[in-house]
This record gives structure tokens, C-alpha cells and sequence, in this order.
């Protein structure tokens, strides 16, 4: 691991602002043989005063987590299905309707997104570094690459196949702490007048609804208008559009294009407006969100002890990544949650990073429900909630922490 005060995008220094102790991997579920042998490190955040580029203070090797074992698939979700079905055919009418276009994807996991335009003819190249999921996108009849992408993979894919019209990244960009040579590789690959479009958590919705769990080993970067705009310029683009999502608890889709080649959409300036009346690099505005952050946990944790001791059994739903946050900051342990119910066959009959809570089947949860359910994967609530009516009718409630604890 890597600890450092130094921006890794510009250099500047990075003040801390918050730190949430000692967490382990957010994907490493582990069995009670291994439980004792955790990969952990200290999960605290800061803010450049240079570029305002909010970060990690600490990274962890990327081999750490992007393995070949790594659980995601972003298909798993209906929602992100149909998001990446839109987004897919907007680039095959829009950025890739010209002669011989070519798309490359950073991070495309198991094809989500790239199996649209594959399906349509148009040229594409998935960059997935992890081994399971690079494989799948391959079964259906993805070209990628199992490999990290940075300045020498883009020289690689140059050589091979020419510039790209659209480099894209979906949770991706947000990951990688070497921006730098990410950045590089996209002047290096992207056509005169192509453009690379990213899509992560944005870090004003996390600060307003005090969506603490975005922050977790995976998520070095978090994102703004602004700090977006001072990377581009510091490393040869240019921020020409941004796009507020409904997804994942709110992201900004960013594109970026070549210096001149195309010109910024009136919507740039008017977010970077809106974020100088929110005062998002402000100190005093990232010590109040840390103090939300501690009165969240600790109502959580009187809400679920109490529970506990009324006799009233709980189980978690979704083992998300973010959930090794919630679960790990807050102290959240199987004392105060009898299992976490995934869909995820790799997580099952594991236990969860840190907090060593059971991972069960759905099946578990539908054959005897509980009286409350913890909803970790509260950024599907509204497609969960309506797949388990049946929890609901049964008389089961939901509990939810963002933006507050509450009981729904």
C-alpha cells in the first residue's frame, strides 16, 4: 500500500478530512479459514487545495482488488441493463454513426454495454483487467483484452487497430489511481474528434445525501465539475459535457474531448455554478458531512441494537461493496444482523469483508422472513423493494440509512 499526501492528479497537497479506521477489501469475502488472514488498510479521505480533486488518502494495489476472482458483473441489475441499452444506442446513432467507427471500453466487465454495438457490427475493444468477468464478456462474443489499460495498453491497441471515435468507462475511472498514465493513454488512442466519456459517482450527491459507503477501496477518486475539469486541463483535454444520472445513488456522465475540437455545452458552466453555491471544496463543508456521516452510524447502531434486544430478528440485503463501509465503520458484526442475503452464487456460504457475516441465498430470506431487512444495496431500493413485495405484505420492513436512518 501507498500512503501519501500528494495529489495524484496535479500534485498539489491533499488535506485529509475524514478517516474511517482500518476496512478490508470490499470484495475479498472470505470462508472461517480464512477470516483471520484479512487484507486490511486505513480508508481516509482528503481534498487537493490545488485542484480540488477529492481522493484517497491511501491506495491499495490494484492486483489487490481487480483479480481474477473479482464478484461484480454489472449485469446483475435490470435498471443498469436498460441504462447501458440507452447510453449503447445513443453512441451507435450519434459518436459511432460515421464510416468504420471503433469503440474501446475501459473496465467493460462482463459486456453489459459493448454486446449492444457488438450485436449492431460496429468495431469495439473491451479492456478488463479481471480474468472471470473478461471471460464472460468474451462468451458473448466481445473482443477484449484481460489487461489494465493505461499508456502502454492504448500504444498496443493504436498499433493494432487505429484511433478510437468514443473511449468510454462506466465506475471505472474512478478506480484508478494512476490518472495519469489512464489520461495519457486516451490523448494517445482518441481520434482528432473523438470524445471519452466516463460515468461515476458524484460527489455532491454523496455529500447531500450523506451516501457515506461510496466510500470504499475501489472508489479512489471522487468526482465534480470541477475537479473533473482542472484533471482534463492538466493533462491535455478539455471538459465539453456533463449529464446528472438517476444510477448507482447519483453519478455525473462527463465527456471529454481533445483541446478546440468540439465546444462545452452550456451545461458545464451551469454545474460548475451550482457546485460554487454548494461550497463542495470548502473545508468546513466536508467536516459537517463528516459529522452527519458519525450521527448516521450511530443511529443505526441504536436502531439495530434495539431491535436486537426487543427480540426482533434482522438480516441485511445486498453484499455490496459499500456495504464493507457501513459494516465495518459502524461496527456492524452478526450479533446485530443474523445474515446478508445476495444473489452473487460467489458470495454465498462466504462471509462479509471484516464484519464476518453470514452471506446466504435469497432463498433464505423468502422461506422465512424477517422483521426487518437492512437494505445495503439501498441505491436499487426501488427495484428491490418491488421483486420482495411479498417481504412487505408479510409485514417485514426496510431499513435504510441514506440520507438518514430511517424505517420504510
Amino acid at each position: 500500500m501507498r500512503a501519501t499526501s500528494q495529489c495524484r492528479v496535479c500534485a498539489g497537497t491533499v488535506h485529509e478530512f475524514f478517516d474511517f479506521g482500518r476496512q478490508p477489501l470490499s470484495d475479498a469475502f472470505v470462508d472461517r479459514a480464512g477470516a483471520a488472514e484479512e487484507f486490511s488498510f486505513r480508508l481516509a479521505t482528503g481534498i487537493c487545495a490545488s485542484c480540488s480533486m477529492v481522493q484517497l488518502m491511501e491506495e491499495v494495489p490494484r492486483e489487490e482488488m481487480f483479480h481474477e476472482d473479482y464478484p461484480y458483473l454489472s449485469s446483475g441489475s435490470a435498471f443498469m441493463r436498460e441504462h447501458f441499452g440507452r447510453l449503447a444506442e445513443r453512441f451507435r446513432t450519434g459518436e459511432l454513426a460515421g464510416p468504420d467507427p471503433f469503440i474501446v471500453e475501459l473496465g467493460c466487465n462482463d459486456g453489459i454495454m459493448l454486446k449492444h454495438l457488438a450485436d449492431a457490427g460496429i468495431r469495439h475493444l473491451g479492456v478488463e483487467p479481471s480474468g472471470r468477468v473478461a471471460r464472460l464478456a468474451a462468451l458473448k462474443g466481445i473482443n477484449v483484452r484481460n489487461h489494465f489499460f493505461e499508456e502502454s495498453t492504448a500504444k498496443s491497441i493504436l498499433a493494432a487497430e487505429g484511433r478510437a471515435d468514443v473511449i468510454y468507462a462506466a465506475n471505472t475511472l474512478c478506480h484508478i489511481p494512476y490518472i495519469a498514465s489512464i489520461l495519457r493513454g486516451v490523448t494517445t488512442l482518441l481520434a482528432p474528434d473523438g470524445v471519452f466519456v466516463f460515468e461515476d459517482p458524484y460527489f455532491a450527491d454523496i455529500v447531500e445525501r450523506t451516501s457515506f459507503d461510496q466510500v470504499y477501496d475501489e472508489h479512489f477518486f471522487f468526482f465534480t465539475a470541477q475537479s473533473v475539469q482542472a484533471m482534463a486541463e492538466h493533462h491535455g483535454l478539455e471538459l465539453v459535457d456533463v449529464e446528472r444520472l438517476p444510477v448507482h445513488g447519483g453519478e455525473v456522465r462527463y465527456t471529454l474531448a481533445l483541446p478546440g475540437s468540439r465546444s462545452p455545452a452550456p451545461a458545464v458552466a451551469g454545474l460548475r455554478a451550482e457546485e460554487r453555491t454548494w461550497r463542495l471544496s470548502e473545508f468546513e463543508t466536508l467536516q459537517r458531512f463528516g459529522a452527519r456521516v458519525r450521527e448516521n452510524c450511530e443511529e443505526l447502531v441504536l436502531l439495530l441494537t434495539r431491535l436486537r434486544d426487543q427480540g426482533k430478528r434482522v438480516v441485511g440485503y445486498g453484499a455490496t461493496a459499500k456495504s464493507a463501509t457501513v459494516l465495518n465503520y459502524c461496527g456492524i458484526g452478526p450479533d446485530l444482523l443474523a445474515f446478508v442475503c445476495d444473489t452473487s452464487p460467489t458470495k454465498q456460504g462466504k462471509l462479509t469483508p471484516g464484519s464476518h457475516i453470514p452471506v446466504r441465498p435469497p432463498g433464505e430470506f423468502t422461506e422465512s422472513y424477517p422483521d426487518y431487512a437492512l437494505l445495503l444495496a439501498w441505491n436499487h431500493a426501488e427495484e428491490i423493494m418491488a421483486k420482495e413485495q411479498g417481504f412487505r405484505d408479510a409485514g417485514g420492513k426496510w431499513i435504510l440509512y441514506v440520507p438518514e436512518v430511517h424505517v420504510a
